[in-house]
């Protein structure tokens, strides 16, 4: 008995989380991955409350520093090493993890929607802190790369 295999008929939306199948509407489903992408910020926010457990992942760190001349290459970053922002404004718009608030809703589903067709994004910019790496500018493909499931993403590195 042969036995058969079907195809994997999954589009690229579904495989960013298996629970959520594509309407085929590229516009609901940049609606729906946002929705989804800010009640797991709400849901972290709310247990971190039940425990008691200290806000500090309610926002972006924020570095007070001067952006130094970019780096001439461009280099893949994991994505766990990005964990804050030299612009203020930015902190308000993203916790700790990338997740976005309201203020992020419109940009955030167009950057979406042009990395789920394919359409290449410039790196991001990002500057060396601490530990890891400060985002100077691409604040918006970070969160859509982490919502999306990506490990790495492309940069050019602060010299």
């Amino acid at each position: 008995m042969k036995i058969r295999h079907l195809p994997d008929v999954r589009s690229a939306f579904a495989a960013d989380d298996v629970r959520v199948l594509a309407t085929g509407s590229d516009q609901l489903d940049a609606q729906r991955a946002y929705v989804r992408a800010t009640r797991q910020r709400r849901r972290a926010a709310l247990t971190r409350r039940l425990r008691r457990q200290p806000a500090i992942c309610d926002r972006l760190a924020v570095y007070e520093q001067t952006l130094p001349a970019l780096g001439i290459g461009v280099r893949t970053v994991p994505l766990d090493r990005i964990g804050g922002t030299l612009e203020p404004s930015r902190a308000k718009q993203f916790d700790g993890k990338f997740r976005p608030r309201g203020p992020a809703r419109e940009r955030w589903q167009r950057v979406w929607l042009l990395e789920h067709r394919g359409t290449p994004l410039p790196p991001i910019e990002l500057v060396p802190v601490e530990d890891g790496y400060a985002v100077a500018d691409g604040h918006h493909r970070v969160s859509v790369a982490r919502a999306r499931g990506a490990i790495d993403i492309d940069a050019r590195i602060a010299a």
